[in-house]
């Protein structure tokens, strides 16, 4: 049955007058299960990941040389469990308070293109191999890791798709999809967005932080009846106001749709895989219009991401000092895979530092930060680009380690 569903697929495909070219946008593995089965194919990872721009968030355990380097640069640094006590009718209570100890750990996230293979530990646990040979553990991203994740679709070169959960995976490998591949069988959802405030951005776009892919379904209201229309028959979505929206039909026709959290305020944002920036996920408050259009070819691909590498650069003080070296941001942050957060007004950013050329601070609370493709933005709020930083730490070629605190620093340019 899955040879005869292969000819049949492959015969419609030069009906169609194409010899299609296997998608290299689309994360493509092998799984691994904890019955020995093993499946291969295009995989959709917890719903809303489904390319190699996108990201898998987690928590990552910091190194011990990160805590102890602060311990001995930072003159404010303190993990010394501090004694407290109360007195209670007459009876002193004492007790240890841990909770101004230094972080070990950190929230982290990568793309799916600077992955080799994912090793399942426990409930909620997973070894990261990377394309550079680094391994790294991480922890519960949200619903990206653990029993919380909804599902890990995998379709098979048969057409067939398999859905499978956290306690059945052992090892997921990843690759390019072969030659030999079909074409799955719905595109990665790809457009330009523009928000209220005038920006701009083209990805992968996760509708709702749910929709990926041209196959699923936009749900509303037209005229008190219900609509279901799949997203490779929109050609553009505008919010009209909190409760609804007008929605361009490729064949020329539009509806307004509403009552639905696709469409209006109850939607949960709209997520762009930018293969040059990271990702930006945009507030429904601030979301203006999206128009879909076919991904280049060549965009996301596997081959463009290379597992990451140690970030290099040069850091100015306030005062005009330079040093240059290995760079550890935030003292946690010290490969070109690793993200930067950071807001502008209801847009949050995941830059990949891989992707930034400088950052300049703008004041205690504020960065700009330019990337390599010649944009720019100024971002706020999250200790990555605020006085909340714990700081720059610079490691010399002659292995000094140097920390410029984010009352003294200036900016930072990064060096291939």
């Amino acid at each position: 049955m899955g040879t005869v569903k292969m000819l049949v697929a492959a015969l419609a495909a030069l009906t169609l007058g194409f010899a299609q070219e296997v998608p290299s946008d689309r994360v493509y593995g092998r799984v691994l299960v904890d019955t020995g089965d093993v499946y291969e194919g295009y995989i959709r990872w917890d719903r809303n990941e489904a390319s190699w721009s996108d990201i898998l968030d987690g928590t990552k355990e910091l190194p011990w040389l990160n805590v102890r380097d602060a311990q001995r640069l930072d003159p404010d640094f303190d993990d010394r469990p501090r004694e407290r006590s109360i007195n209670i009718f007459g009876l002193r209570i004492s007790w240890t308070d841990d909770d101004d100890d230094y972080p070990t750990s950190a929230s982290a996230g990568i793309r799916f293109g600077h992955l080799r293979a994912l090793d399942v530990f426990g409930d909620d646990r997973a070894v990261l191999t990377l394309k550079s040979g680094q391994e790294l553990e991480f922890e519960d991203g949200a619903t990206n890791l653990g029993d919380g994740i909804r599902g890990v679709e995998v379709e098979d070169p048969d057409g067939w798709t398999v859905e499978l959960r956290w306690d059945e995976l052992e090892v997921v490998e990843f690759m390019e999809a072969p030659r030999s591949a079909l074409p799955p069988g719905a595109d990665r959802l790809y457009g330009t967005l523009t928000t209220r405030s005038g920006m701009e951005f083209t990805g992968f776009v996760a509708w709702d932080l749910d929709e990926v892919l041209t196959s699923d379904i936009l749900d509303g209201e037209e005229r008190g009846r219900e609509r279901r229309i799949p997203f490779e028959n929109i050609g553009s979505i505008r919010r009209a106001g909190r409760s609804g929206s007008s929605v361009e039909l490729r064949d020329g026709g539009e509806v307004y749709l509403r009552d639905s959290n696709d469409v209006d305020e109850g939607n949960r944002g709209i997520r762009v895989s930018d293969p040059d920036l990271g990702q930006v996920t945009v507030a429904w408050s601030d979301f203006d219009a999206i128009r879909f259009h076919g991904a280049p070819a060549a965009a996301g691909s596997y081959t463009a991401f290379d597992g990451g590498k140690p970030l290099w650069g040069t850091v100015e003080t306030e005062s005009g000092e330079q040093w240059t070296g290995y760079i550890r941001w935030d003292n946690d942050e010290e490969s070109t895979w690793e993200l930067l957060d950071g807001r502008s007004g209801g847009v949050e950013f995941d830059v990949e530092f891989g992707l930034i050329d400088r950052i300049r601070k703008l004041g205690e609370w504020a960065c700009e930060v330019l990337l390599l493709d010649g944009r720019s933005f100024e971002l706020d709020g999250s200790n990555d680009v605020d006085e909340d930083n714990k700081g720059v730490f610079v490691t010399l070629e002659d292995g000094d380690v140097i920390l410029v605190r984010w009352w003294d620093f200036a900016e930072v340019t990064f060096h291939p």
